[in-house]
């Protein structure tokens, strides 16, 4: 029927007149008017109308005036219930029934073509073929022009395009080839979502060629140099009232690598300084292999000093895992003669580490996801005795933020560590833990263990996206051999974190003790920080 339609309409535009002109197409029941520029033009549209449901669309009458032509035209009742037959390549690609009833044609012929799109035939076509009238219940049959698949063939990067070759590799490797549709756009879109270095300034866009399909990625470099100081109120071990503070300054992506230079300085209440520098370049060569060196001296007072050097090589297994192999180079001086309780060593080994981060939508949250695997194989010489000792070491740390509704969200931590050997430990080795980014409500730095281990519940009300309170409680224990000690420990406190024009602020009170012992207000420890980006 749409084919006699058409032709009819044809022959009486060319009989009508054969000059170009302004043709209006008039509904004779609503009046409504729609303007085309030419014959073709109006026969497509009338084409449509019986294409979408209304097949006994009729021309009533067609006036010829100077400058226009008007058609009037009667479209008929809208048929939305109908018995369908698929056409046979149809019904073998959905894996569908051949034939069935339904009261939304429409809703039929959207799905068919969204499963087409969805397959990678982005401008497939439904047709709507008429069969008739069968007790008063229209027949049609739906068949599918589909047009050639698309697959993702590459990324074009636009706006910041200085981006490592190997994070563009990456992407390929990942996106390419795959079907061109909606839940792989989305992917796309949520790999590159609170990257470290780089921001979407838009969503993905496509750009279609007749042979080709890319994707354009409009990128952003991130300010992600920061500056993080932090000032601490607290007790001593001795009970005298102290400061201490850290300083961490981190250059990142200077160099368009995704490389990172950091550098972190640390006094805790009890005279121990920490002096940390740390490099890390993410693809060597152009390839998904990285390399970090860690440099770390810690010195207690005048009692004694360490010095640490780790270098390591890993994979990046994907953009948010690492494994690598690392080397440990390490040495240890006591400072004053008078101090028993450590000795001087050297130490070397080797040991596998593994990384994982998933990145949060939420930016006064650090991440959503963190874990942390460490194993260490390590050879001490200790020079006063020239005793040779083969230890281990392990660390594990996990950190997660659950979203429980709304504005509420709870973060869990804990992390354990271990150094294990037959022969007994010094306290100038031993693991050393506690403070503003560890067990709180403790000094930095001032609990010595060969084993310990803790867990943090810390529930968040999330104000807004720049602002959120938070309440803590925290559980641990630390086990150390050489003093004969294992207590069980404890703290709690809460904090309030905001945005301020120079960056994160964070106000934290603490406080933390063992399990047996009440509560002091002076062992009470509050801390001050801000964190800003450049």
């Amino acid at each position: 029927m749409c084919r006699l339609l058409q032709i009819s309409f044809l022959l009486l535009c060319v009989f009508i007149n054969a000059q170009q002109k302004e043709f209006w197409l008039i509904d004779v029941n609503t009046s409504e008017r729609k303007i085309v520029k030419d014959s073709l033009s109006a026969t497509k549209f009338l084409d449509s109308l019986a294409a979408n449901n209304h097949f006994f669309t009729e021309v009533k009458s067609v006036k010829d005036e100077a400058v226009l032509t008007k058609i009037y035209y009667d479209k008929g009742p809208n048929y939305n219930s109908a018995n369908i037959k698929l056409s046979d390549s149809v019904a073998a690609d959905l894996k569908i029934s051949g034939s069935f009833y339904t009261k939304n044609l429409d809703s039929v012929r959207k799905s068919i073509n969204q499963k087409y799109v969805d397959l990678g035939y982005s401008f497939s076509r439904v047709k709507t073929k008429y069969l008739g009238m069968k007790n008063g219940i229209l027949q049609v049959e739906l068949s599918v022009n589909r047009s050639r698949q698309r697959k993702i063939d590459g990324f074009v990067m636009k706006g910041y395009d200085k981006v490592p070759k190997r994070f563009v590799k990456n992407l390929e490797k990942e996106f390419r080839s795959r079907r061109y549709y909606e839940n792989n756009l989305l992917a796309i879109n949520r790999s590159l979502q609170n990257h470290p270095f780089v921001a979407l300034e838009r969503p993905p866009q496509t750009l279609f060629t007749q042979d080709s399909t890319n994707i354009y990625l409009f990128l952003q470099k991130k300010k992600v140099n920061s500056f993080d100081g932090m000032l601490g109120f607290g007790n001593d071990r001795d009970e005298k009232f102290t400061f201490n503070g850290t300083l961490n300054l981190n250059f990142r992506n200077v160099f368009n690598g995704f490389e990172s230079i950091s550098l972190y300085w640390q006094r805790n209440p009890d005279k121990g300084q920490t002096f940390d520098l740390k490099t890390d370049i993410p693809y060597l060569f152009q390839s998904n292999i990285g390399a970090s060196v860690n440099m770390n001296i810690f010195r207690q007072d005048s009692t004694f000093a360490n010095v640490k050097v780790l270098p390591a090589v890993y994979y990046n297994l994907s953009g948010r895992q690492r494994l690598g192999i690392r080397g440990t180079f390490e040495t240890s001086t006591v400072l004053d003669s008078l101090y028993t309780q450590g000795t001087d060593y050297t130490r070397k080994g080797a040991g596998l580490w593994y990384d994982y981060t998933a990145p949060t939508e939420i930016e006064l949250f650090l991440h959503k996801t963190r874990v942390r695997a460490e194993a260490d194989a390590l050879f001490t010489n200790y020079s006063a005795t020239d005793l040779d000792a083969v230890q281990m070491r392990y660390l594990l740390a996990a950190e997660h933020n659950l979203h429980l509704r709304g504005n509420n969200y709870l973060n869990l931590k804990g992390e354990s560590a271990m150094l294990s050997s037959k022969n007994e430990f010094t306290t100038n080795e031993l693991l050393r833990f506690g403070g503003w980014n560890s067990l709180r409500g403790f000094n930095e730095e001032a609990l010595y263990a060969d084993f310990y281990y803790y867990g943090a519940a810390e529930y968040r009300y999330l104000v807004n996206n720049q602002a959120f309170f938070d309440v803590f409680l925290q559980y641990g224990q630390l086990y150390n051999r050489m003093a004969d000690l294992k207590p069980q420990l404890y703290s709690f406190g809460v904090g309030f974190n905001f945005f301020l024009p120079i960056g994160l602020m964070s106000f934290q009170i603490s406080n933390g003790n063992e399990f047996g012992n009440e509560i002091k207000f002076g062992d009470t420890k509050i801390h001050w920080g801000i964190l800003t980006r450049f």
